[in-house]
């Protein structure tokens, strides 16, 4: 047997192993976002990574028409003759900087560090030693990595495949950051293979989105478009969001937005920096000025507390029309395009004002201030992330900004609609390749036509549904096209378990991380091209495309030498296991020597490609049809938008229990940590870090600066995450937040969103308990 882990260690590191520091130094937190600051941190850490030459040459070419999209966040691009020659952000220069790094991982690094060795390291430094430069092997019962040639590396992975007893046997994971183009020829792998088990990072995000959108307008995706938010937009709320960290290039738009008139409401548990000042680092205003102060409100949210605050101004909305018939609601709209508006405006109604105060946390004078802004904005939009996602209520909550929307007539007109805001750069489009477990028939279908095999019809496994099966020995090969699955997913002990189940765990990545640690009897690592470098095939020089989470789709083509002769495209590891599995049935070949191929695939298959290849070379690609938003046509049962009735809850927490959610620091994108500093919240040298209310601390008998442990509080018993440093910090009482990768341990595999299975790892009701010496981590 292959070497496992003879412990868990996912409740110590900043994605397992032991944590780089544990006394961080504190400041006050940011007020304003960007400017200066902003510049001199992207030229520092690009120059380090990359160099001076290399930092041109990629910088220079993310985002444009003629380069390659941000490997981050999925948020937009401007129209090409709007985008400015530096379009990017601080995260996503951090971003390209760590895919283009100058250092490898080698042979000679894994003939160095044993697996065990590897394993006590924490993520940053995992990462932080350079891109994988050629595929390796863990043999069963061996202690390092060694070299394997693709061929053999291929061959071995579709013997084990074949050797299953049954296809759903194996689980085929998909990280984001995958193109359109890998994606397609991915999912088509699996169900050629046999296996609806497609889980992706999806499920952990915006599936609660998704599921709502869907059951009440017919589409999965946001309605609105960036010139929706800077040219037309009266009000734009952003609620469980914090775009200063997350995504930066959105600041931009709601600056545009700002100055042309537009208003802004934030609500969110923590003031964000990002929804002060805004300085632009583009402008003399940005940069030497008072810069944009973006948010005219903040709404200190209690954590969970989003469906009470939209079932509060529905209720306001309904009290006024019912002072003022005619006045406010858009009845034309909802008479013409919806039902279930008589059901839902009853419970409205019969809505106790003290309970929307108690759950939201916000005072009924706070709500009623914030529904007189809605009705002096003849267009609304309201932005959400993952701080509306990933609760137990999560669809109902998004259910209910939905019929908010509806209310007035927000959605199918100029600057107004639902807007979920994608974390990663290709998640969506993903979703439109097919990388789903529970694919609707007619994309079935149209699969059969387009391949001629019938592809399996039972729905698979998800992201929590697979990591169970692995625990409960009923998974024998994990394989995972991009992603840290171990760091991103919940429960981490149990996670990395459920992976050391396995019999062959397959990674396709840039870098090395947690989850190669994590391994199977045995495990393969394939390192493969990131978007900055240069595809070529036989037919010459490849593109991929993306799509953004406006539903742009829209072409990438790298510009860098790939970083060793070893590395391939993820497309053409997809393929070629694909001819090691089943020759070249369905012309795998093909596919890789050209992915125009796989384009022309593509427009007969998913919904809204017709004529993919001509449309994406046109500058900034093209735009995704979404019925709602084109032409006030719902794609449902009975062709109508659904008023649905949402009894608002909120997570109940015991007495001397604080609810915790987790955060990115302003250092990190999804588990990829590129640093100890969140300078927006005056965090620097450290991650394990606790915000907590003053009165919180005073009420538990600590002081700033503690060191404590955090205790989740379960059906299934405790989960623990020691040596946090308490953190005074204006959350809502009652309420804490924490970094993850690091929490995610206390997030239990059971605790999910009701309809979409996502994670709750934003509501964690947990105890905080001063640490003792034996379970304090190590000093840096």
């Amino acid at each position: 047997m292959a070497e496992k882990p003879t412990k868990p260690t996912g409740a110590q590191g900043s994605a397992g192993g032991p944590p780089p520091a544990s006394d961080p130094k504190r400041s006050e937190p940011k007020k304003s976002s960007v400017g200066v600051h902003g510049i001199t941190e992207s030229a520092r850490y690009s120059m380090a990574e990359m160099g001076p030459r290399r930092s041109l040459q990629t910088l220079l070419s993310v985002n444009h028409v003629d380069g390659f999209d941000c490997p981050s966040c999925a948020w937009g691009d401007p129209d090409p003759e709007h985008r400015k020659s530096a379009e990017f952000c601080e995260n996503g220069a951090k971003a390209v900087a760590w895919e283009a790094t100058r250092k490898r991982v080698g042979a000679a690094f894994f003939a160095e560090h044993s697996v065990a060795e590897l394993r006590e390291r924490d993520g940053h430094w995992l990462e932080s030693q350079g891109r994988l430069a050629q595929p390796v092997y863990l043999a069963p019962g061996a202690t390092h990595y060694a070299p394997i040639s693709w061929e053999d590396a291929l061959a071995l992975t579709a013997d084990r495949l074949r050797g299953l007893t049954d296809p759903d046997r194996a689980v085929f994971y998909t990280s984001g950051r995958t193109s359109n183009e890998a994606a397609f020829l991915y999912q088509l792998l699996a169900r050629r293979y046999g296996t609806n088990n497609l889980p992706d990072c999806s499920n952990m995000c915006h599936e609660s989105s998704g599921e709502a959108l869907s059951a009440t307008i017919g589409v999965g995706k946001g309605l609105v478009t960036i010139s929706d938010i800077t040219d037309h937009a009266d009000l734009i709320l952003i609620v469980g969001q914090n775009p200063g960290t997350c995504h930066p290039r959105m600041l931009s738009a709601l600056e545009q937005a700002k100055r042309r008139g537009a208003r802004i409401i934030a609500a969110n548990p923590l003031p964000e920096a990002g929804m002060g000042h805004y300085h632009n680092p583009q402008t003399v205003r940005g940069l030497v000025g008072p810069g944009t102060k973006l948010a005219d409100r903040w709404l200190p949210v209690r954590v969970n507390g989003d469906l009470a605050l939209f079932a509060g101004l529905n209720r306001a909305l309904i009290d006024r029309e019912d002072s003022r018939p005619g006045s406010v609601l858009d009845h034309d709209f909802i008479d013409r395009y919806c039902d279930g508006f008589e059901e839902a405006a009853a419970a409205w109604r019969s809505l106790d004002w003290s309970r929307i105060e108690t759950m939201s946390g916000l005072s009924r004078r706070l709500i009623e201030d914030c529904a007189a802004r809605v009705l002096a904005a003849e267009s609304v939009i309201v932005c959400w992330a993952m701080g509306l996602t990933q609760h137990r209520n999560a669809v109902a909550t998004i259910r209910e900004i939905v019929n908010f929307l509806m209310l007035r007539g927000n959605i199918g007109r100029p600057g107004a609609g639902p807007a979920p805001i994608r974390g990663h750069s290709n998640v969506q489009g993903d979703r439109s390749m097919g990388i789903w477990e529970r694919m609707p028939q007619p994309f079935l279908d149209r699969l059969r036509d387009e391949f001629g095999f019938d592809p399996p019809r039972a729905h698979g496994l998800d992201t929590v549904g697979s990591i169970k099966a692995m625990r409960d020995g009923r998974i024998d090969v994990f394989v995972g096209l991009g992603g840290n699955f171990a760091s991103a997913t919940p429960d981490t002990q149990v996670t990395e378990a459920a992976l050391a189940n396995c019999a062959l765990t397959v990674h396709v990545a840039t870098k090395l991380n947690r989850s190669h640690l994590c391994h199977g009897t045995e495990s393969l690592l394939l390192p493969c091209l990131g978007r900055s470098e240069r595809d070529v095939q036989s037919s010459g020089e490849q593109f991929v495309t993306v799509e953004d989470t406006m539903a742009m789709v829209h072409s990438s083509r790298g510009r860098l030498l790939p970083g060793s002769p070893h590395l391939r495209s993820e497309v053409a590891i997809v393929a070629d296991l694909g001819h090691a599995l089943f020759g070249d049935d369905l012309g795998w070949r093909a596919m890789r020597d050209d992915y125009a191929v796989i384009r022309r695939h593509i427009e007969h298959v998913a919904p809204g490609f017709h004529a993919f290849e001509q449309r994406v070379r046109q500058p900034g690609g093209f735009m995704l049809p979404r019925a709602p938003r084109d032409t006030r046509t719902f794609p449902t049962s009975n062709g109508k938008a659904h008023f649905t009735v949402n009894p608002p809850t909120a997570q109940e927490v015991p007495p001397g229990h604080l609810l915790l959610t987790t955060v990115r620091s302003h250092d990190q994108f999804n588990t990829t940590v590129y640093g100890f500093d969140d300078r927006y919240r005056g965090i620097k040298g450290g991650r394990r870090v606790v915000f907590l209310n003053q009165d919180d601390l005073r009420d538990l008998h600590l002081h700033d600066g503690d060191l404590v442990d955090l205790v989740s509080v379960n059906p299934d018993g405790e989960r623990r995450a020691p040596g946090f440093r308490a953190v005074r910090y204006p959350t809502p009482r009652g309420c804490a937040a924490a970094y993850y990768p690091e929490t995610n341990v206390l997030v239990a595999l059971d605790a999910t969103a009701e309809t979409s299975n996502t994670p709750v790892s934003k509501s964690i009701v947990i105890r905080v308990e001063p640490s003792d010496a034996a379970s304090a981590p190590p000093a840096p």
